[in-house]
């Protein structure tokens, strides 16, 4: 079967076309710039034939218009209609506490997905036009199912995603840890469990490192989240690209009344000028951060210093909630090519008997593990694959119908 693995942004629109009886990506592309007068398409299909236009796309209708076109009528067209492709997965941001696992899509489900936009503006609502748009070209003929970045999070107990706050914000606005990335922390835990050879394995414990330009990082015991770094939205856990992190709400307050901010606006600063942008000046690329700290620049040494600090704590912490770890995992853009960062991450870990093979450290974007044979720890690097994943979760509840 083939299926359609979607990721609707505000302005953007990123497919993959991916064939589940070998599992490779037949096409990938973007419609860009929705909305906007220099919207355009960048498609590449499997043999290297690429197909690149400006086309007007007011809408996220347009943009899968444009999308189908790329595929069925373009000089890189991989297939010869609509016919051939089997069901459409879609990356959701939040599921709430509706979702606990990746669901097919009808009136309700949509409705819900719309609904908890709220919870996450500047995703959720794109996801659902997403949605619209895919039902406006197949109609209700070809299956679609949505997965949630929230659901592989929602097994975590209540003493880890309650705040120490009112009880009645809970209550009253569901005010609580919800987490993100779970698709990707779902899809590394459940690759190094059959690297192990412990699928299945309900004492297997893993902490499961997901960094890029956005980070956080989840104890996973048995294949299931018990903890996981990122709070009621994206903004929680350790220093990111651009995002804070953890902060004491006191400080923010402060800051706010000596610099007359509104809460939307101390939102922007902890969100987009923060991390390691905001303590190194120089960028938000951990790759010119590191290539500024190289040179001497201290602020921009500072920054990585902080994130490798904070990325170590929370890994300490998730050990000491599991009562241990059989392995821990770096994946997404830093973790799989960031050795600077694993081995500095790691070493906070040599008391337990983490030990780290430099060289096969040096590895980036591969499937490696980059422990030493006698580690008491196994260390993995594990490429994520989030569309892979959502196109397994489609594939599963499809053939279940």
């Amino acid at each position: 079967m083939k299926i359609l693995v979607v990721n609707a942004g505000s302005s953007s629109l990123k497919y993959q076309l991916i064939d589940m009886d070998n599992e490779q990506v037949i096409a990938k592309g973007l419609c860009d710039k929705i909305g906007l007068e220099d919207s355009n398409v960048k498609h590449k299909a499997f043999d290297g034939r690429e197909y690149a236009a400006e086309v007007k796309m007011p809408t996220h209708s347009e943009a899968f218009e444009t999308l189908m076109y790329a595929l069925i009528e373009s000089d890189a067209k991989v297939i010869d209609s609509y016919d051939e492709i089997g069901a459409i997965g879609h990356r959701v941001v939040h599921g709430g506490t509706y979702f606990d696992k990746s669901c097919l899509v009808d009136d309700e489900v949509a409705e819900k997905v719309e609904e908890l936009r709220e919870l996450a503006p500047l995703h959720n609502h794109p996801h659902y036009l997403g949605i619209v748009a895919c039902t406006k070209t197949f109609g209700k003929e070809v299956p679609q199912v949505v997965v949630f970045d929230t659901a592989f999070h929602q097994t975590m107990p209540e003493k880890a995603y309650i705040f120490g706050i009112p009880y009645e914000y809970y209550e009253k606005y569901k005010v609580r840890r919800y987490g993100a990335h779970g698709t990707s922390h779902k899809y590394v835990s459940e690759r190094c469990a059959a690297i192990m050879g412990r699928e299945g394995d309900k004492d297997l414990k893993i902490v499961t490192c997901h960094i890029g330009n956005g980070a956080s990082i989840s104890a996973v015991k048995g294949g299931e989240c018990v903890d996981t770094s990122m709070g009621f939205t994206p903004l929680d856990g350790f220093i990111m690209g651009t995002r804070s992190g953890g902060v004491d709400p006191s400080a923010l307050t402060y800051i706010a009344n000596k610099e007359n901010m509104t809460p939307d606006q101390l939102s922007d600063m902890c969100n987009k000028k923060s991390g390691l942008l905001g303590i190194s000046g120089v960028s938000s690329d951990n790759r010119d951060v590191s290539a500024a700290a190289a040179e001497g620049n201290h602020r921009a040494a500072l920054a990585n210093e902080i994130q490798r600090y904070q990325i170590a704590k929370f890994v300490g912490s998730y050990i000491a909630a599991m009562n241990g770890a059989d392995a821990i995992v770096f994946t997404a853009g830093i973790g799989e090519n960031d050795p600077v960062l694993r081995t500095e991450v790691c070493k906070h870990f040599e008391y337990m008997g983490v030990k780290i093979d430099e060289e096969k450290n040096k590895i980036r974007g591969e499937e490696v593990e980059i422990s030493t044979p006698d580690s008491k720890v196994k260390v993995y690097i594990i490429p994520t694959n989030e569309e892979l994943a959502i196109a397994k979760d489609t594939l599963a509840i499809v053939n279940s119908l």
